[in-house]
């Protein structure tokens, strides 16, 4: 298992640093730790989106972050790293402010461990600006690291440790802008695979366009009001038809039922997610690492991020995938798959501490 990069102040000396675990997502960022004496364990979670504005009296430039920024300042709140990462130089100042409004908020100790979930993109500048972003703030004071994605959160579906980190296994991750796939030997990164045709994001934009088909025209929602949808009524096999209300123009409101717009989006989801994970990501593996290919499958997938937190997703994404391999394989899912990452690199760094 080898860190993808490394950085610690010498001249800091602490016996009991904090080990905190980073996931700094393109929807949604969050943060895992216990701090010394803490009976229950820290969890920040919030949208990641930054929002400028000018105070009335002094004039200065001050910002809100997360739920409140989406919400006081629709028109203007900035999501910076929609790509997944912060590409240029302008959202990676944005990222960075996020980022130490979000430290300075909740308090985050500065005397701690840090290890932070990267994703699996081709994007040398964008993976250069996260680390950046991470690395020039004021945590980590004892050490800072940063590990995949797909690894961190595989961990805590794994067992309750770092167990996974010793296991030969596939993990895919389903993230809102990325589907990722990738094969772990003893911790060891194989043949990592990433598309961003397949995504959380995807099946919003198809919610907004079969709501509108739906109600026949007369119902418009944006991109929020469809991943909302999706968060709180998506469900695969057993799906309620539910209700909602928009104003009308001039007047009035209007009720309408949605019962096919998210179920049809999820479907398409699915065939998509596992035709690239079966007819893509394994017959490469297969190709490279044939041993590894027989051993992974004969284990447990592990199956995280957002869109795994769908009830039903995990299940029928395994029936679909043993169908199209025509062969049993098991998916395992972590009670929190919206936190894995974050949890699983704070439980890396729980281990780096006590080194």
């Amino acid at each position: 298992m080898s860190a993808e990069s490394e950085s610690s102040d010498d001249s800091f000396e602490s016996s009991n640093p904090t080990p905190i675990g980073v996931k700094l997502g393109s929807t949604r960022t969050v943060l895992r730790y216990l701090e010394a004496d803490a009976d229950e364990m820290t969890t920040v979670r919030t949208l990641t989106c930054l929002a400028l504005y000018e105070d009335a009296i002094t004039g200065e430039e001050k910002a809100l972050f997360g739920e409140q920024a989406a919400a006081e300042y629709p028109d203007r709140v900035e999501y910076m790293l929609r790509s997944g990462l912060p590409e240029d130089d302008d959202r990676a100042e944005l990222a960075g402010r996020f980022f130490r409004e979000l430290l300075s908020a909740n308090g985050v100790p500065q005397d701690s461990a840090v290890v932070y979930a990267v994703p699996t993109m081709e994007n040398d500048d964008g993976l250069e600006n996260l680390t950046e972003v991470i690395e020039s703030s004021n945590i980590g004071a004892h050490t800072m690291r940063a590990y995949p994605e797909s690894l961190c959160g595989a961990i805590p579906a794994m067992g309750d440790g770092v167990e996974a980190v010793s296991d030969v296994f596939i993990s895919v991750n389903m993230g809102s802008t990325n589907l990722e796939a990738c094969a772990y030997r003893r911790g060891d990164q194989l043949v990592p695979f990433s598309t961003g045709s397949v995504t959380g994001n995807d099946v919003d934009r198809r919610i907004v366009a079969n709501v509108e088909e739906e109600t026949q025209g007369r119902v418009h929602v944006d991109l929020t009001t469809a991943r909302e949808y999706k968060e709180t009524h998506g469900n695969v096999g057993n799906f309620e038809p539910f209700s909602d209300v928009i104003q009308q123009p001039g007047g009035g409101s209007h009720e309408f039922t949605i019962s096919d717009s998210v179920v049809d989006a999820l479907d398409w989801y699915l065939d998509a997610a596992v035709d690239e994970v079966a007819n893509e990501f394994l017959p490469e593996l297969a190709n490279d690492y044939m041993k590894v290919y027989q051993l992974s499958l004969g284990n447990d997938i592990a199956l995280t991020g957002g869109m795994a937190c769908i009830p039903g997703l995990p299940e029928e994404f395994e029936r679909r995938l043993c169908e199209e391999l025509d062969r049993d394989v098991s998916v395992v899912v972590p009670a929190e798959p919206d936190l894995a990452a974050a949890e699983g690199a704070r439980r890396i760094a729980e281990k780096l501490a006590d080194q």
